[in-house]
């Protein structure tokens, strides 16, 4: 695979280059060592793509998650302990909500990684949110989030955002006072 698009969100570039350079180094290997072919499966239950070989994105996710495993970045994960001091005077839940977690698919020296190709409309969660939620928490300092460019993501087997909204997206609503550096890159079979 290969980078195909570069965007600097809250000076991401400079940041991860200069204060991160021997691990975006190690993100850029892991990149172009993905063999997309692998990742590749035939449809055969739609008909309009019925015989065509599309990129799987849980065999991408899972692709990644082998290779930074390999360079020992780690995930990072927390558990959210739901409050009950805001529900209402007359509300009384049958049961105290369970528990969830948040994470961070990879994290390493502070600089922390999202890949994502799975169905998630909203991946400017991640950067404004997220990563925010993290580094308050005082997990990372800066980010990298991995998406894939349009042309990539039209040739995936489930529908998926892409990295040309996700500019469009993080130019429209602009930095925050509480953003940190992210650096999004598109990629590409």
């Amino acid at each position: 695979m290969k980078i195909a698009g570069i965007y600097s969100f809250n000076n991401g570039k400079e940041v991860v280059e200069s204060k991160y350079n021997l691990e975006f180094s190690e993100i850029k290997n892991i990149i172009h060592s993905i063999d997309s072919e692998r990742c590749r499966t035939k449809i055969s239950r739609e008909k309009t793509m019925s015989g065509r070989k599309l990129y799987n994105p849980k065999e991408l996710n899972k692709a990644f998650t082998e290779e930074f495993a390999r360079q020992n970045w780690k995930r990072y994960r927390l558990e959210c302990t739901y409050s009950s001091e805001y529900y209402t005077e007359d509300f009384h839940p049958a049961e105290k909500p369970k528990s969830a977690f948040r994470g961070i698919d990879f994290v390493k020296n502070r600089l922390g990684v999202e890949v994502q190709f799975g169905k998630y409309a909203f991946m400017v969660y991640n950067v404004c949110a997220k990563m925010t939620i993290f580094h308050n928490l005082n997990a990372i300092d800066t980010g990298i989030e991995i998406v894939p460019v349009k042309s990539f993501a039209n040739e995936m087997s489930t529908g998926v955002s892409c990295f040309e909204q996700f500019v469009w997206d993080l130019e429209h609503r602009g930095v925050s006072d509480i953003d940190i550096p992210v650096l999004v890159l598109g990629i590409t079979a």
